[in-house]
């Protein structure tokens, strides 16, 4: 509930998502994120969120990049009734996906790699390599949806210093949805299928252009791991209410 309420109100420089026609398509993008909400008062806590992620759009590849850090600090009241500050949220996030066209370029063999440290998870770390079937199923004025289906390999460490290393099979989908010239809606989700632990994330939005290259974004991102310590939640969401800038 804590991580919810702490992305509530960030102001957030991220990419404003609107779906364009193929011929549309910027061959290059770069978009950056940041968000940081101090309170003081009855409770005193520091938030801080950034993001990086590039598209590339070649002739024979079309790929993209992701970059991300969270950073939540608090003052909580100790056992001798005294104040200190506490560190309750700290995790760094990346993953790359390169698509390689076929000779219908809708039709595409992809590679993911990814990269998760989240200090307050059941895991010191989660990494995961996968290839396999991309298709981009439509993109024009409307909208647009692709997914990504293949095998892969888990690389994980728990709290206890134990190995949980897995062949996985992953899915991911991203569908977005252009409502009006100014809003749009967008669903990504992926997931990682394991004999020990499947990783789900999903990410729900709808953003608003306000005025050149501002606009308003509702998200809600839910984060699932179906194996976790007795004293963790399997699901960790977070709800934003963020202001959009598009860079280019």
């Amino acid at each position: 509930m804590k991580f919810a309420l702490f992305s509530l109100l960030p102001l957030v420089f991220v990419p404003h998502v609107l779906a364009q026609s193929s011929e549309e398509s910027k061959p290059l993008t770069l978009d950056g994120e940041f968000g940081l909400i101090v309170t003081t008062g009855n409770t005193e806590t520091t938030s801080f969120k950034t993001k990086l992620s590039s598209h590339h759009e070649l002739e024979s590849w079309s790929n993209d990049y992701i970059a991300e850090a969270l950073y939540k600090q608090e003052n909580i009241e100790n056992d001798d009734g005294e104040e200190e500050s506490q560190t309750s949220a700290q995790k760094i996030f990346l993953s790359a996906q390169g698509n390689y066209k076929l000779d219908n370029p809708e039709y595409r063999l992809f590679g993911f790699s990814s990269y998760e440290d989240d200090r307050f998870s059941s895991f010191k770390y989660q990494a995961t390599i996968a290839s396999g079937w991309s298709h981009k199923v439509w993109d024009d004025e409307y909208g647009k949806f692709e997914y990504s289906i293949g095998p892969g390999y888990s690389i994980a460490e728990t709290n206890e210093g134990e190995s949980a290393n897995s062949i996985i099979a992953r899915g991911a989908l991203d569908y977005r949805w252009k409502i009006s010239e100014t809003a749009t809606f967008r669903q990504q989700f992926s997931t990682e299928v394991g004999a020990d632990n499947t990783k789900s994330k999903s990410e729900t939005s709808v953003s608003a252009q306000i005025n050149g290259g501002l606009a308003m974004k509702v998200s809600l991102t839910m984060d699932h791991n179906s194996d976790v310590d007795e004293d963790k939640e399997h699901l960790d969401t977070q709800t934003a209410v963020t202001v959009v800038y598009n860079f280019f």
